[in-house]
């Protein structure tokens, strides 16, 4: 299964009335819920790789991070909400799960820091999934005020990774 077509049931089931989708093929899993207590926020979808299926041991490895990585997530995304109340900050949001990178490559520096001017077709991060690195832009003119998340930090579908001060 291609992210793209990931991407595709996202909004589907995003845009639709059912709150929980689930697909499996060819030992790919993919499982979509959506958070009826907060509305416009989407759950994120839990694809579980085919790594695990071929790789039957690492795959504790593997959920113990997601664990740790979920249970960080919303004491981020509250301080993240309660900035975004104080000031007009866009929210630069994860298009995809998948791992968070701050620079192309581990002896490279980061592409912004906090106070980096950025414009809107400017790559400020990426995420990797399934062993394909996706570019994130910027999507507007601004200055980084705060990044939300870590290097090597799993990320979930719509968790916010930057808040940008636009200009």
């Amino acid at each position: 299964m291609k992210i793209q077509e990931i991407r595709e049931i996202i909004k589907l089931v995003d845009n639709s009335s059912i709150n929980e989708f689930s697909y499996e093929f060819e030992g790919v899993k993919v499982k979509i819920k959506k958070d009826a207590s907060n509305a416009g926020v989407q759950a994120p979808a839990q694809p579980q790789a085919a790594a695990e299926t071929v790789q039957a041991a690492p795959a504790p490895k593997q959920a113990e991070p997601q664990a740790a990585a979920q249970s960080e997530q919303p004491s981020e995304t509250e301080a993240d909400s309660n900035g975004a109340a104080d000031q007009d900050l866009h929210k630069i949001l994860s298009p995809m799960v998948g791992t968070f990178y701050q620079s192309p490559s581990p002896e490279e520096d980061a592409y912004v820091a906090v106070g980096t001017k950025v414009s809107a077709d400017q790559v400020v991060c990426i995420v990797e999934a399934m062993k394909l690195f996706n570019e994130i832009e910027a999507e507007v003119d601004g200055e980084i005020a705060e990044i939300l998340v870590k290097d090597g930090q799993l990320v979930e579908y719509g968790q916010p990774l930057f808040l940008v001060k636009s200009n």
